[in-house]
Formats: C-alpha cells, structure tokens, sequence
C-alpha cells in the first residue's frame, strides 16, 4: 500500500486532477451500469415469451401486470404499447416508434461523457509528463556534477515524469473498456425492445409470430 501511495504522491499535483477524472467516470459507471445492467436488463427472451403468450391468449391485462412488476427497459416498452388499447397496425406501429424514442435514448444517456473523460485524463498525463520533463531538464541543465551523475539524475526525474503518464493511460483503458461494455449490454436490450415490439404488435393484430433472429 505505501508503495502505492508513495507512487502516486511523486506524481505531482496532477494527479489529483487526473483522480477527480477517474472518481468521475468511476461514478459515472456505476450509474449507468444500475441502468443497463441491473435495472434495464433482466431475462429478457424468457420475459417476451411470457408477455407474448398472455397476450395471444387474449390475457391483456395480465400482460399488463406482468410489464408493471418490471423495472426492465422492455417492460416500459411493452406498458405503452398495451396501454394504447389500440388494434389498428399504424396505430400501434406509431406507438411503438414514439416508444422506442422514450426508451432506447435511457439506455445510452451520458455514455458519451466516457471517451470525454478518458481523453481528458490522457492530456493532464501529458500535461504531468511535459512539466516534469521540463523541470528535470532545467535542473539537468544547472548541475555542476559529474556526466555520469547527471546522466542518473535525469533519468530518475524522467522515471518520475513519466508516472502521471502511466496513472492518466490507465484510467483512460478503464473508462474506455467499460464503456465498451456498457455499449455493448446497451445494444442487445435494444434489439430486445425492437424485437419484442414487432411481436407484440403481431399478436394484438393476431398476425402469426415471428421470433426475430431465431429458427
């Protein structure tokens, strides 16, 4: 642990900036992996299966209370759509577009600030690194010691230049790896939500289903 601390504190005052990042994105994270992951997300194909086949046994309301005790992003889906009461096909394809405005857009909100915030890291890094250099290079310069001893001296500050660097990198691979991630869970749940509107929409106008991306 102190060789930890003692690795961050001869970084210099830059990185408390570049820890403020991290604890941003950090928290950040956590928020949108609730979203997605744990809230947005739940069972998603055993969860269309059951809404479709309340809903092609004429069970709408049952359908009804099955989207109410999810939080999932495909129950809000599936509530405006059953609520609209409609069986007109345009009708409920309309519905179904002003929905997936309403639901998708919660799925990606402040994704964006991810690469933002892992670039910002990566330039007080560089910013750490050219202030150091400059430093260790001025002190380089005003030593009145032996080549070999400066030739050590500057190596040293160059090794400690280097760790803002480091600690900026590494928080921009993190914040950039999870935002892959969190991408990536945010695209299957829209799939979902595009996938369980078309059926739903089949059974309400009792058109035969249709299991999207399956045989």
């Amino acid at each position: 642990m102190r060789m930890w601390v003692s690795w961050y504190q001869e970084g210099g005052a830059i990185m408390h900036l570049i820890l403020a990042v991290g604890i941003i994105g950090v928290v950040l994270l956590l928020e949108r992996t609730y979203v997605i992951v744990m809230r947005s997300k739940n069972n998603g194909r055993l969860f269309i299966e059951r809404v479709i086949q309340l809903v092609r046994a004429g069970k709408i309301d049952d359908a009804i209370k099955q989207c109410v005790a999810s939080k999932a992003a495909l129950a809000d889906m599936g509530l405006l759509i059953l609520r609209s009461r409609s069986r007109d096909e345009a009708d409920l394809q309309n519905v179904a577009a002003a929905a997936t405005l309403t639901v998708v857009p919660k799925l990606t909100h402040r994704l964006d600030y991810l690469p933002m915030l892992a670039l910002v890291a990566v330039l007080l890094g560089l910013v750490g690194l050219t202030a150091e250099l400059h430093g260790a290079l001025a002190q380089f310069g005003a030593e009145s010691a032996t080549a070999g001893d400066r030739a050590g001296l500057l190596a040293a500050h160059a090794a400690v230049a280097l760790t803002p660097m480091i600690f900026g990198l590494a928080t921009a691979a993190l914040l950039v790896a999870a935002r892959a991630y969190l991408v990536s869970q945010a695209d299957v749940i829209t799939d979902e939500v595009h996938e369980f509107s078309a059926r739903l929409i089949n059974a309400l106008i009792d058109r035969p289903d249709v299991r999207l991306g399956h045989r």
